[in-house]
C-alpha cells in the first residue's frame, strides 16, 4: 500500500468508454435496489449490536433471580451475593470480550468470504446464541446466558466491523455519507427496539425474559432470507477477486444500467494503485509510514466514541435519571425517549452528512456534547435548589444525545470507510473496531468508579475529552465528502509532507 505499483495507462482500454471525470454523472437520490441493499445489510448487522446493548438492562433483577433459584437447587443454599454480582456482571460485559474477537477476525473474514458472505456467515453466532440464552431457563443453566452473550458479542464485533465496510463499497460517491449512516441509524434503532420490547407492556415482564433474550434471532433470520438476493461489493469483486463481470452486474443491479460509469472509473483508478499489492494485515498499517495519519485518525476518534459519555448515559441510565430527580416510575419511559431521539438524530444526520460535510458534523458535535456536559453538571450540583431543575437536568442529556447523534455517532464509521484504499480498509476495520470494543469495555469498568469519586462532576472527564478530540480533529482530518479514496489518501500525504512545520501536528507519526 506504501508504494504505487499500477498505472493508468495500462487500464486504458478499460476507461476508453467512461466520460470524463467533470461529466460523470452522480447519482443524487438513491434507487429502490439500494436502498434495500443497505436495510439488508443493517438489519443483521449494527441493529444486533445496538440490540444487544439496550435488551440486557430490561431482565436484570429477573435473571439474578433465575441464577439465585438455580445455585438453591444445585446447592441447597442461597449464593452468595458478591457472586451473584460477579455472576451478573460477567453476564453483561462477557458480551464486550466477544465482540473485541468478532472485531478482530472480522476483516480477514471480509477478505475471505467476501462482505456479503461474511455477513450472512456471521448469522451463525446470532442463532446460535438465541437458542442458549432460550434454553438456559428450561436447562436451569445459567453458564448458558454467559455463553450466549459470549456468542453475541461475537456476532455484534463482526457485524459492526465488515457491515460498514459492504455499505461503503456499495455506495456511489455523491451517497456515499448517508448511505454509510446505516450503520448508525441501525444501531441506534436497535437501541431503541430492545429498550421498547424491554417495557413490562411487552416482554419486560420477570417470566418473560427467555424470549426477551433469544429475539435477536428474528433480525439474523430476516438478514439470512433478504440479503442473498443483493450483490456482493463490486469494489471487492473487482479489486480483490479480478471478477470484470461480476463487478459490472453489481453496480447495474445496485445503481441501474445508465448510471454506473462513474462508479468503474473511481474503481479502476484505485485498481491501478493497487496492483500488485495484496490485502495488507493490521500490523502491517502500523508499519506503512504512508498510512500514520489516517491509522491515528481511527484509533482517535474509535477511542473517543466510547469515551465521550454516551455508553455511559446508556449503561447507567437509570442512575442518571435517579441523580437528575426523575420519578422512578418514570425512568423506564425516559429512558426509551433517549433511544427515541438519538435514532432521530441519525436519520437528519443521513440527510445532512452529503450536504454540509464529515468535519462540520463531527466537530459541531463534539464541541456540542462539551458545552452539555458543562450544563449538566452545573444542574446537577443545583437541583435542590429548584423543583424544575431535575428536569432541566434531563434536558441535557437528551441534548447531549442529540449532539452525539448528529455528529460522532454517524460520521465516525464513514470516516474508516474514506480515510483508506481497498487494500488497507479491512485491516483499519479490525484495528478501529478492537480498539473500539476494548474502550467500550474500559468505560463499563472505570464509570462506576468515577460516579462514586466525582459525583456529579463525573462528566467533566467526559468534558475534557471531548474538547480534545474535537481539537484533533480539526487539525488533522481533511473533508473527505464527495472525494475519491485515492484523493482522500493524496490529502493526507500532502498533510504529511507539512507536519513538519506544524506544532499541533503529531509529527512522531
Amino acid at each position: 500500500m506504501g508504494k504505487e505499483n499500477g498505472t493508468l495507462s495500462e487500464y486504458e482500454p478499460l476507461l476508453k468508454d467512461f466520460k470524463e471525470p467533470g461529466q460523470v454523472h452522480q447519482i443524487k437520490v438513491p434507487g429502490k435496489t439500494l436502498l434495500m441493499a443497505v436495510w439488508a445489510a443493517c438489519i443483521g448487522g449494527t441493529f444486533q449490536y445496538g440490540y444487544n446493548v439496550s435488551i440486557i438492562n430490561a431482565p436484570t433483577k429477573a435473571v439474578q433471580t433465575f441464577i439465585n433459584e438455580t445455585w438453591s437447587e444445585r446447592y441447597g443454599d442461597e449464593i452468595p451475593e458478591q457472586l451473584l454480582t460477579f455472576l451478573w456482571s460477567s453476564i453483561v460485559s462477557i458480551f464486550t470480550i466477544g465482540g473485541l474477537i468478532g472485531a478482530s477476525v472480522g476483516g480477514t473474514l471480509a477478505i475471505r468470504f467476501g462482505r456479503k458472505g461474511t455477513l450472512l456467515f456471521n448469522n451463525s453466532f446470532a442463532l446460535l446464541a438465541a437458542l442458549l440464552m432460550g434454553m438456559s431457563y428450561y436447562a436451569s443453566a445459567f453458564e448458558l446466558l454467559i455463553l450466549g452473550r459470549f456468542l453475541s458479542g461475537v456476532n455484534a464485533g463482526v457485524g459492526i466491523c465488515v457491515q460498514p465496510l459492504y455499505l461503503g463499497e456499495i455506495a456511489p460517491r455523491a451517497l456515499r455519507g448517508a448511505m454509510a449512516m446505516g450503520t448508525s441509524i441501525f444501531i441506534t434503532g436497535g437501541i431503541l427496539t430492545g429498550q421498547v420490547m424491554g417495557l413490562t407492556e411487552l416482554l419486560g415482564k420477570e417470566g418473560y425474559w427467555p424470549l426477551l433474550l433469544s429475539t435477536t434471532c428474528i433480525p439474523a433470520l430476516l438478514q439470512l432470507l433478504i440479503l442473498p438476493w443483493f450483490p456482493e461489493s463490486p469494489r471487492y469483486l473487482l479489486i480483490d477477486r479480478g471478477d470484470d463481470s461480476a463487478c459490472n452486474l453489481a453496480l447495474k443491479q445496485l445503481h441501474g444500467g445508465e448510471n454506473y460509469h462513474g462508479e468503474r472509473e473511481d474503481m479502476e483508478r484505485e485498481r491501478a494503485s493497487a496492483t500488485g499489492v495484496k490485502p495488507l494485515k493490521p500490523w502491517e498499517l502500523f508499519t506503512d509510514k504512508t498510512l500514520r495519519w489516517p491509522l491515528f485518525t481511527i484509533i482517535t476518534i474509535s477511542i473517543a466514541q466510547q469515551l465521550n459519555g454516551i455508553n455511559a448515559i446508556y449503561f447507567y441510565a437509570e442512575y442518571v435519571f435517579a441523580e437528575a430527580g426523575i420519578p422512578f416510575e418514570k425512568i423506564p419511559y425516559a429512558t426509551v425517549g433517549t433511544g427515541a431521539c438519538e435514532c432521530l438524530t441519525a436519520l437528519t444526520c443521513g440527510l445532512l452528512i452529503d450536504s454540509l460535510g464529515r468535519r462540520v458534523l463531527i466537530i459541531g458535535g463534539y464541541l456540542l456534547m462539551s458545552l452539555w456536559c458543562i450544563c449538566f453538571t452545573i444542574t446537577l450540583t443545583f437541583q435542590t435548589y429548584s423543583s424544575w431543575m431535575p428536569y432541566l437536568s434531563m434536558a441535557c442529556v437528551f441534548a447531549f444525545i442529540l449532539s452525539f447523534g448528529l455528529g460522532p455517532g454517524g460520521v465516525t464509521n464513514i470516516l474508516i470507510t474514506e480515510l483508506f484504499t481497498q487494500t488497507a480498509r479491512p485491516a483499519a476495520y479490525m484495528i478501529g473496531g478492537s480498539v473500539n470494543w476494548l474502550s467500550f469495555f474500559f468505560i463499563g469498568m472505570v464509570f462506576p468508579f468515577i460516579v462514586n469519586g466525582l459525583h456529579q462532576f463525573c462528566f467533566l472527564v467526559f468534558f475534557v475529552v471531548c474538547c480534545v478530540v474535537a481539537t484533533v480533529i480539526f487539525f488533522v482530518v481533511p473533508e473527505t465528502k464527495n472525494k475519491t479514496f485515492l484523493e482522500i489518501q493524496n490529502e493526507f500525504h500532502r498533510r504529511k509532507r507539512t507536519a513538519g512545520s506544524d506544532p499541533l501536528m503529531p509529527t512522531s507519526l
